[in-house]
């Protein structure tokens, strides 16, 4: 009998040992729902370089969060994305507009403008072809890539080109700006309407040439946390480094207007 009194006692033990384990565990699982978690960010092609820089400066400044390899491509496309339900923590555009079908779906307000920007014409170095201006795009011997009306440097382009009145017929219309940078890079084609940051990044593998009015399509980047963001306190404070004093200032070095 009294061994079978242990043998209770021990099972007893045993189970409030279990109960107790299980209740620590499920206070340790609160807290890492509480934990920042990492960051993920969609942003506009054109801003590869100096958002790489951002996530080094501010995680860097901020060691309990973390940022997931940033998701770069064309606006439209990673507004597509987004709208089919894609997660996101921190969207970084290359113009408003772009926004228009994740507001318009009800994923966010319409952020604030972090940056401007305008365009060149990107050309190999020496600049072969003499190209001084937007008319010379027109030329026959003068092969032109750019980017597709419906993405922002595409919109761009266009506006420029419409009010220059020059009509240029492209090799090709590519969806993103770094797709039309590689392409002039690569000798592919003579020239291309890229950002000036785009030049400005590109090593000296090409040079830039002003277009009188390009001031006339400049660009402007919004920045906001969508509605359902997973990590939104990380998020929010990576939207405020972007809009501060130090994260302006990585934006400059990169050629970026201010907003």
């Amino acid at each position: 009998m009294i061994g079978a009194g242990r043998t209770r006692t021990g099972r007893l033990v045993a189970a409030l040992l279990a109960v107790a384990a299980l209740v620590l565990t499920a206070c340790g699982g609160s807290n890492d729902d509480d934990a920042p978690g990492e960051i993920t960010i969609f942003a506009a092609a054109s801003l590869q370089g100096s958002f790489d820089d951002l996530a080094h400066a501010f995680t860097d400044a901020n060691s309990d969060y973390d940022v997931a390899p940033i998701v770069y491509d064309g606006s439209q496309s990673l507004a597509s994305q987004i709208v089919e339900g894609a997660d996101v923590d921190v969207i970084a555009f290359a113009n408003e507009s772009s926004l228009d079908p994740v507001t318009a779906a009800g994923l966010s307000g319409p952020g604030d403008v972090f940056a401007t920007n305008t365009l060149q014409i990107a050309v190999a170095p020496g600049n072969p072809k003499h190209i001084a201006s937007l008319a010379d795009l027109a030329n026959s011997d003068v092969t032109t890539v750019l980017c597709a009306p419906e993405v922002p440097c595409g919109s761009a382009s266009q506006k420029l080109l419409t009010g220059a009145g020059v009509n240029v017929t492209p090799v090709s219309e590519e969806t993103n700006v770094t797709s039309v940078v590689t392409r002039v890079s690569n000798g592919e084609a003579d020239a291309g309407l890229v950002y000036a940051t785009d030049v400005a990044a590109s090593g000296g593998k090409l040079e830039g040439v002003t277009p009188p009015n390009a001031d006339d399509a400049t660009n402007r980047y919004p920045i906001v946390v969508p509605n359902d963001a997973s990590s939104p306190e990380a998020a929010q404070a990576f939207r405020d480094f972007v809009l501060s004093a130090e994260g302006q200032k990585i934006l400059r070095q990169y050629g970026f207007g201010p907003a």
